[in-house]
């Protein structure tokens, strides 16, 4: 169990009372070329643990790129539905090495996975993991949407709404929200605080896929597009200080 006596005192008020926040595969590698990075996974359940404590009901979606990176290779001219299946089984990989850090912590986790896989997670029942959130405990979704040709950034939207997060929280790695351009390629990129569903499809921006932002866009549901680097954000964000760049049906 972690040392709560190490952690600093909560301040400030939560600003949501149910959130989702979605995690990159690539968040988990730290400064390796692949798979997951252990004292990385750590500081991300330590910030996850951080906003549960605040008494906000708390989910993650988790992508496989971390993983699915290494067997690139391997799955090279495979039929499309094999891979995102393969791709499938890399988040619950993640799934489970997150839950096992905010265990370690002291938090207590559900994995729920959309493909069934009973002896290491629960199969995916909405209201179950709703009654999960109610208690209290970390919520992980694991296996996307559970069928091929749809993204985790498109299971994280479909979660969120079938759960009523309030918003999804999505970590970048290495920028501080949306530009107008890749900021790692063009130096004239600019940073946009805040935007509209309708304007990131249109503009093509890399918040998130076109079918996770439709289902935002026609659900009225706000994404917070933030940098992971700074472990203050996600704390900050749900204490609802501007952080990142704001997604919203107004913008």
């Amino acid at each position: 169990m972690g040392d709560d006596a190490a952690t600093p005192p909560l301040e400030g008020q939560a600003a949501f009372s149910r959130v989702l926040l979605k995690l990159s595969g690539e968040a988990l590698m730290g400064g390796l070329e692949y798979g997951a990075d252990p004292d990385r996974i750590a500081a991300i359940a330590a910030q996850v643990k951080r906003v549960a404590d605040r008494g906000v009901e708390t989910s993650v979606v988790v992508g496989g790129g971390n993983i699915y990176r290494g067997l690139s290779a391997a799955a090279s001219g495979m039929d499309r539905a094999t891979g995102d299946y393969m791709g499938m089984l890399a988040t619950v990989l993640n799934a489970l090495a997150l839950q096992d850090a905010l265990e370690h912590q002291g938090a207590v986790t559900r994995v729920l996975s959309a493909i069934q896989i009973s002896e290491v997670a629960e199969p995916y029942i909405r209201r179950r993991a709703m009654r999960h959130l109610e208690r209290g405990r970390i919520v992980i979704f694991a296996a996307g949407t559970g069928n091929p040709f749809f993204t985790t950034d498109t299971a994280a939207a479909l979660r969120a709404l079938e759960i009523h997060a309030e918003a999804i929280l999505m970590a970048k790695n290495g920028v501080a929200g949306v530009y107008s351009a890749d900021p790692r390629k063009d130096p004239d990129a600019r940073f946009i605080p805040e935007i509209s569903h309708r304007e990131a499809i249109e503009q093509q921006l890399q918040v998130m896929d076109v079918t996770a932002l439709s289902l935002c866009m026609d659900n009225r549901l706000p994404i917070h597009v933030f940098n992971m680097d700074d472990e203050r954000n996600i704390d900050r964000i749900v204490c609802g200080e501007r952080v990142g760049t704001v997604v919203s049906t107004d913008g």
